[in-house]
C-alpha cells in the first residue's frame, strides 16, 4: 500500500509543478513582474506540490529502504511527465528516439533495483 501512496504523491506533486511551469512558457509573458506576480499566485500550488513530492518520497523510503531507487523512480516519473507536458503545451509529438531513451531508462531502473 506504500508503494501506491507513494506514487501518487509523487506524481501529483511532480505533475503539478511541471503544469505550472509548462503553463508558465506557454501563457506568462517573459517580463519580469508578470512572472513575479505568476510566481506569487503559483506559491500555494509549490508548497502543496512539495509536500506531495516530500511525503512521496517519505513513504516510498519506508516502502523500499533505498533513497537513491525511490528518487530514481521520481527522476523517470518526471522524465514522462516532462514528455507529457511537452505534447500538452506545445505539441511537440515524441519521437522514435524519446520512446528508445525512456526504454533505456526503464531498463536501467530495473537493473538498479536487482541485487
Amino acid at each position: 500500500m506504500l508503494y501506491l501512496i507513494s506514487f501518487v504523491l509523487m506524481f501529483a506533486g511532480l505533475a503539478c509543478i511541471n503544469i505550472i511551469f509548462s503553463y508558465q512558457s506557454k501563457h506568462i509573458d517573459t517580463q519580469f513582474w508578470s512572472t513575479f506576480k505568476f510566481h506569487l499566485w503559483m506559491l500555494p500550488l509549490f508548497l502543496a506540490a512539495n509536500l506531495s513530492v516530500g511525503y512521496g518520497i517519505k513513504f516510498g523510503i519506508k516502502a523500499v529502504s533505498q533513497l537513491g531507487y525511490v528518487l530514481v523512480i521520481a527522476k523517470c516519473m518526471e522524465v514522462l511527465i516532462s514528455v507529457w507536458m511537452g505534447y500538452w503545451f506545445m505539441k511537440e509529438i515524441p519521437s522514435w528516439k524519446t520512446w528508445i531513451g525512456l526504454g533505456v531508462i526503464i531498463i536501467g531502473v530495473v537493473l538498479v533495483k536487482q541485487k
